[in-house]
């Protein structure tokens, strides 16, 4: 019971982590702040669709299948013994959670608010801590199951 609820303190440390920066940049970044030249910036951006404002427009499906996500990754949080699996499913439940809270709350109507990105690397599409915890969590959880898979 104490590793499945590991995985909620993650999930949960994810989210809010995440709304505090959301709400730090979208009081404090009225014009981008570059950290590197032209490298790394922060400047907000409201995002209608996915992951590198793919699907646009598609954001009350995308809240749907957020909840999907969410309830399916409780299930295997629930499922496994597994401590960096839990917390690597943590990281993606807080991820899908936080950009979930967002499409909730900063919109008019059901699902239609934009998720609020703000890491602006030159070269790659600008993106947030939630972003940041479901790539770094579908990696991980990809690496420890290899590496548990018998020959």
């Amino acid at each position: 019971m104490r590793r499945r609820r590991t995985g909620y303190l993650v999930a949960a440390g994810v989210v809010g982590l995440d709304q505090i920066t959301k709400a730090w940049a979208v009081a404090a970044l009225d014009e981008p702040v570059h950290l590197i030249g032209d490298f790394l910036r922060l400047a907000v951006t409201r995002n209608p669709g996915a992951a590198f404002s793919s699907f646009p427009g598609g954001g009350r499906i995308l809240g749907v299948v957020a909840v999907i996500i969410i309830g399916l990754l409780a299930v295997l949080i629930e499922r496994t013994d597994r401590t960096m699996e839990i917390v690597t499913m943590g990281m993606i439940l807080g991820g899908a959670a936080g950009n979930l809270v967002d499409r909730i709350c900063r919109g008019t109507g059901v699902l239609d608010g934009h998720v609020v990105d703000f890491f602006d690397f030159s070269f790659f599409p600008t993106f947030n801590v939630a972003d940041s915890a479901i790539s770094v969590g579908v990696v991980m959880l990809l690496l420890v199951t290899l590496l548990r898979a018998e020959p």
